[in-house]
């Protein structure tokens, strides 16, 4: 009972802190339409200072919020009984849709620049943000060769996990810095009467803005790095199910064991020469479950 309440607890500690991310990155979203709604010209595809807003707009939801629901995905609990296959696709799915996002934010900075003769590529948050732009589309596709499609053997998506991990954290990361020195740089170029110095509500509120991002960034890093959250390998899903979880039992047992017992890339299982046998078997079981 004691174990029991344990697990119920940390169960109710993850969900609040999940609460918590969501809040703060819905949050985030709406400052950035605030601002350039509010206190900048809007939105709109003209060559305009309006073309230029969709640029925060769609980094902050797509390349932080989208992105970093894109990280947390697997540690969801209640998706521990889905198949592992189908959580790799919701992860790359996220992935892709921030990614298209932020190429579309490019590409709007880029036209208002062309428009206004202002030089493309000359601040560090242009160099930074590129950088991480083109390391997040790399990671994409090695990701969906290494892990997505059925092609790669094993051991070698055994080498490249930790590595996948590590540079998906790395990026989020420096996305998350290379938004804060452009809202900064934003609004030194763009507040001059009263300037940012003096202060004016459009300058305190994007700091908020600011704050926001490095706390949704934290949690979402700090969720990601708790080894206790982890999706628990295949053989153990079972026994570690939240309380809350499907009282049908039995039905979601036979269809998880079939599911994702093989599923090449969970390094939680030791790569046996009895699981390789397996892995034929147990894909066609995974395939009949999606």
């Amino acid at each position: 009972a004691a174990h029991g309440a344990r697990k119920m607890e940390a169960y109710g500690r993850f969900l609040a802190l999940l609460a918590s991310t969501l809040l703060v990155g819905f949050v985030s979203v709406i400052l950035s339409l605030v601002w350039v709604f509010h206190y900048r010209e809007g939105l709109s595809w003209d060559g305009s200072p309006a073309e230029f807003n969709w640029h925060p707009v769609l980094i902050i939801t797509g390349f932080v919020f989208i992105q970093g629901i894109a990280i947390i995905v697997y540690r969801l609990p209640w998706t521990w009984n889905c198949s592992k296959l189908l959580m790799k696709f919701i992860h790359a799915g996220l992935n892709t849709i921030a990614m298209i996002l932020a190429i579309v934010s490019m590409v709007a900075v880029f036209e208002f620049h062309n428009a206004k003769n202002i030089p493309n590529m000359y601040s560090l948050h242009s160099w930074i943000g590129l950088a991480a732009v083109i390391f997040y589309s790399l990671q994409l596709l090695l990701g969906f060769a290494v892990f997505l499609l059925p092609f790669a053997p094993v051991h070698l998506r055994v080498v490249l996990m930790p590595i996948h991990v590590y540079s998906g954290l790395i990026i989020f990361a420096t996305v998350i810095a290379t938004a804060l020195m452009g809202i900064t740089e934003k609004l030194i170029f763009s507040l001059k009467n009263p300037a940012y110095s003096a202060s004016p509500p459009e300058a305190t509120l994007v700091n908020c803005l600011g704050l926001l991002l490095v706390i949704f960034g934290s949690l979402i890093l700090w969720m990601a790095s708790r080894p206790h959250w982890k999706r628990p390998p295949a053989e153990n899903t079972k026994i570690l199910r939240p309380i809350a979880a499907t009282p049908e039992g039995t039905e979601v047992e036979s269809t998880m064991t079939n599911s994702s017992n093989a599923d090449k890339s969970d390094l939680r299982i030791n790569t046996e020469a009895a699981r390789k046998q397996n892995i034929k078997s147990d894909e066609a079981g995974q395939r009949s479950t999606m």
